[in-house]
């Protein structure tokens, strides 16, 4: 996983509430298991009319925000199912911070698991960032994790928190087995320890292992 220290990029808008993951990514798109590709199913809705033509009203299909690597939402972004596949298509868009009032729990972990940095700041703070990203030439925001602070193009600084174990895992660009298999030699030191302290152990799951087949 690539690691998430600073990004520069263009913010784009998106004042809308309640977004869920099936407006991000459209149920039909969840047939395959691959990251790759996905980023043109984003919005499928919104960007693209039944005709699969562009919608030029749409911030994604405009310059320069068809090129954002920052997208400030407003409330419960991430809302409805747990599909991962909605992070995934955001990813390969080239999304890598969503800035938003507040954030549906499950897709709020998904984003740290993909390498996205959601930021939860007040309404008054997104409405000034969203106000800066609908015009092209305040668009453009630094998003620093060191620091946690988010830079208008004025120069004005906004700060923001983040819990510490998951800024940490972004900045190393590990995602939760990454960081469990650093621990692997422990791990295996630990199960060769509880194979002699307790050899029974083997025999119990292999007899329950042969119950659960003959069931």
């Amino acid at each position: 996983m690539t690691p998430f220290t600073r990004l520069t990029g263009i913010a784009a808008p998106l004042p809308v509430a309640n977004v869920d993951t099936d407006m991000l990514l459209p149920a039909r798109f969840l047939k395959t298991v691959s990251r790759k590709g996905l980023g043109a199913a984003l919005f499928r809705a919104q960007r693209f009319d039944a005709n699969d033509v562009e919608r030029p009203d749409f911030p994604l299909n405009r310059r320069p925000w068809r090129h954002a690597e920052i997208l400030v939402a407003l409330d419960n972004f991430g809302c409805g199912s747990s599909r991962e596949h909605a992070p995934w298509a955001l990813r390969d868009f080239g999304i890598r911070c969503i800035i938003a009032p507040s954030f549906a729990d499950i897709f709020y972990g998904n984003c740290f698991k993909n390498g996205m940095l959601p930021v939860v700041l007040g309404a008054a703070q997104v409405e000034v960032l969203m106000a800066d990203a609908e015009q092209p030439e305040t668009a453009i925001m630094t998003v620093d994790l060191e620091q946690r602070t988010i830079t208008r193009t004025q120069g004005e600084t906004i700060g923001f928190s983040i819990d510490p174990q998951r800024r940490q895992r972004l900045l190393d660009g590990v995602d939760d087995i990454a960081q469990s298999l650093a621990f692997e030699e422990k791990i295996a030191a630990h199960e060769r320890g509880w194979r002699i302290a307790a050899p029974w152990i083997r025999g119990l799951a292999a007899d329950f292992a042969k119950t659960e087949t003959s069931g």
